[in-house]
């Protein structure tokens, strides 16, 4: 069966593996299926032995995988720290409710409590957000 791998049979193997993609995202299966697609296209124009075709759909699933992953665009957004909601904070002024001792304290933002690192300052003063390390955030007293 294998001696008699056609071009069609290529095809028809990427065609399965583009259903099989929409099915279960994540880019692994379309390059396959286009990987797929293209040995049946070379095998259709100069055909070869079984054994190539399948080492062809091997190297260029895989080299097309990684040329994808290494060159994918990034996703663009009007909301780019969306997920990240500590960096959506860094620059933002808040008002301090409990005040900063020993260069820590805690800041009510929305509804969460933060930790803050900064300069001791008493409670009701102005800090601005400048930094975000882990859950901590930085800040810095506004005059």
């Amino acid at each position: 069966m294998a001696e008699q791998l056609l071009y069609w049979h290529w095809w028809v193997a990427g065609l399965g593996l583009l259903i099989l993609e929409a099915f279960m995202p994540g880019a692994i299966f379309l390059w396959m299926g286009i990987s797929a697609f293209a040995v049946g296209l070379l095998a259709w124009l100069m055909p070869m032995d079984w054994q190539v075709q399948a080492l062809l759909f091997g190297v260029l699933s895989i080299v097309s995988f990684f040329l994808y992953r290494r060159f994918k665009p990034a996703p663009v957004s009007d909301r780019p720290t969306l997920n990240r909601r500590g960096e959506s904070y860094v620059g933002r002024v808040f008002t301090l409710h409990e005040p900063i001792v020993n260069g820590v304290g805690k800041l009510h933002v929305d509804d969460s409590q933060w930790r803050i690192t900064g300069r001791d300052a008493p409670a009701g003063s102005q800090v601005r957000v400048v930094a975000i390390d882990g859950t901590t955030l930085q800040v810095e007293q506004t005059h």
